[in-house]
């Protein structure tokens, strides 16, 4: 059997061999005879193989041409994760403790390092920030908040409602000092039996919301620290973060007096880990200073130079945003001035005053009469604003004035326009007849302790902040005389007062607008304080960058951080998606 399978596998083989030859030597005839013996002919059709080379050739070209002219149709070049964001400030940072940020510079590292339980949002309102929740009860008077689940400070440990606790204990010991005081005076700061943070006010306060923006400290590392001494803990030199930045390191430039403050991106942040892998943060201690940085390239943006200083700047790699904030700029009449404390002086000072020349030298602004916006509530009627007249004015202050002194000392801060404007009103002061000095200050904690704590100036010409809703109690109540408070006028009014405190616990808007417009009548017969303008955020920043999106309104300058989680500075091609 096995001798048969042999045999026949043999046959199959030998059958395949001669078949395979006769198909080789078939096809070697074949290639002879149509392409080898056809060679001979080339030479009559060479012409019509170099026009079909040369169409090959173009169509090869076209493809290729193609594929770059209409790159873009699939790709783009869009913003990715990555890349460093370096922003020029104003002012020394002493502490990057939040609850000590004076200086613009000390705010912008408080804002980019620490989180909030409330936060100002896209439309410029308060919301909730690692809160979960805030809610009030029907009157106003008792408001409490939950957390979000699962927030972790920047070392990994968590958040919690003790941190909270802890947090608004510091704020209310006066041995602290700290900007945030009139946050949460008086106010009671508990918890309650389900683990949320209650709020129990002495009096109903519908827009409470506002004071609950304060940054939380750390109890795990803060815990044994002395509150009068807080300010000198390494907490201020080294913190630990909850917002969307790490602290990593410092570093003084040659000159000694600017400082680089390095974040890095911190993946613990309750909004996510944000694009950026760093930021920068460079301190200045002069405009000058910083226009020069931005025509050489060393930062990405700032926030720091007004409209004025636009051709100043003299690089092209830099496009300029103005937005408006819910701020005012006011020259604020100390009323425990011997000559201030009379209201028809302060009335006739204010009828002397040429505002439209003095609102000139804050140009791109806008002209701001009251210390309320249209964006915080719109109000029926206002008050009419007092004619100018400087030749009445004048007479009547010799009348008054007679033979006593009539020095005046003026105050203002090295910020934005208000060193011209404040130069603007010393002459037309001194116009009037009063002699007239002026003190132009760094914007910092000594300049709080020492001027505006003390009220150390006759008149202060100053921006404060208005808020995303209206509550103008912190500057005009009388509880506000003190040194912790910011009524820079020293102007006690009880009408005033009742109705500050009653237009906070007023639910119908039809009523909240009623007081605050009877509210103005008095604030404008009173004269503590004479409105200029409504200042702007100038935003100097890399053509290159994305910066915050064009829907965020500000209420503060620092709220241009509100959508920081989206803000790039590193670009790749990418694949459009069909």
């Amino acid at each position: 059997m096995k001798n048969k399978l042999q045999k026949s596998g043999q046959k199959v083989f030998r059958k395949f061999s001669r078949a395979s030859f006769r198909a080789s030597e078939e096809g070697k005839e074949h290639i002879k005879e149509n392409l080898i013996s056809r060679f001979s002919h080339i030479s009559n059709i060479k012409l019509l193989i170099v026009e079909w080379g040369l169409l090959v050739g173009a169509l090869i070209m076209l493809a290729i041409a193609q594929a770059f002219w209409f790159g873009d149709s699939y790709a783009e070049n869009t913003f990715t994760d990555g890349g460093n964001y370096t922003e020029a400030t104003l002012g020394d940072v002493s502490s990057m403790n939040p609850l000590f940020a004076t200086t613009d510079s000390e705010k912008v590292l408080s804002k980019l390092m620490f989180a909030t339980l409330s936060t100002v949002d896209y439309s410029g309102h308060t919301g909730i920030g690692m809160a979960k929740s805030i809610r009030s009860n029907e009157d106003g008077s008792v408001w409490t908040v939950k957390l979000r689940d699962g927030l972790k400070w920047s070392d990994g440990e968590p958040i919690t409602k003790e941190d909270v606790l802890f947090t608004a204990e510091l704020i209310k010991n006066p041995a602290v000092n700290t900007i945030y005081d009139t946050n949460l005076a008086k106010v009671k700061v508990s918890e309650d039996a389900d683990g949320a943070i209650v709020f129990t006010l002495p009096n109903p306060y519908v827009d409470f919301i506002t004071s609950l923006n304060i940054p939380i400290l750390p109890k795990h590392v803060l815990a044994e620290a002395d509150p009068s001494t807080l300010i000198e803990h390494n907490f201020s030199n080294a913190p630990v973060t909850s917002g969307a930045f790490n602290y990593n390191a410092m570093q003084a430039t040659s000159g000694g007096n600017e400082k680089v403050f390095y974040l890095s991106a911190n993946p613990n942040y309750y909004m996510g880990k944000v694009m950026l892998e760093g930021f920068a943060v460079h301190t200045y201690s002069d405009k000058n200073e910083i226009i020069n940085a931005l025509n050489s390239g060393s930062v990405t943006a700032t926030a720091e130079i007004s409209g004025a200083d636009t051709e100043k700047v003299t690089s092209n790699n830099f496009n300029v945003r103005e937005s408006s904030l819910n701020a005012g700029a006011f020259i604020f009449f100390n009323t425990s001035h011997d000559l201030l404390k009379n209201v028809d002086m302060r009335k006739t000072i204010r009828q002397g005053l040429n505002l439209d020349k003095i609102r000139d030298a804050a140009p791109g602004t806008s002209a701001l009469d009251f210390p309320l916006l249209d964006s915080q509530i719109k109000l029926s009627t206002y008050p009419k604003v007092p004619d100018y007249d400087y030749t009445a004015a004048k007479a009547h202050l010799a009348e008054l004035i007679g033979d006593d002194a009539k020095h005046l000392d003026i105050a203002t801060v090295n910020a934005g326009y208000l060193p011209g404007v404040a130069e603007t009103v010393k002459s037309e002061l001194e116009g009037l007849g009063f002699e007239v000095g002026l003190t132009v200050y760094d914007e910092n904690q000594e300049f709080i302790t020492n001027i505006i704590a003390k009220r150390s100036y006759d008149i202060l010409i100053y921006e404060i902040e208005l808020g995303a809703e209206p509550d103008l109690l912190p500057y005009f109540h009388s509880s506000q005389t003190n040194d912790s408070g910011f009524n820079l006028s020293n102007y006690r009014n009880v009408m005033m007062d009742d109705l500050l405190l009653s237009a906070r616990d007023v639910v119908d808007k039809d009523l909240k607008v009623k007081k605050y417009e009877t509210f103005l009548e008095y604030w404008m017969n009173g004269a503590p304080a004479v409105g200029l303008y409504q200042p702007n955020l100038t935003y100097y920043y890399n053509k290159n960058v994305r910066t915050f999106g064009d829907n965020v309104r500000l209420a503060t300058a620092l709220d241009r951080f509100t959508d920081i989680e989206s803000w790039a500075a590193m670009k790749a091609t990418k694949n459009k998606t069909p």
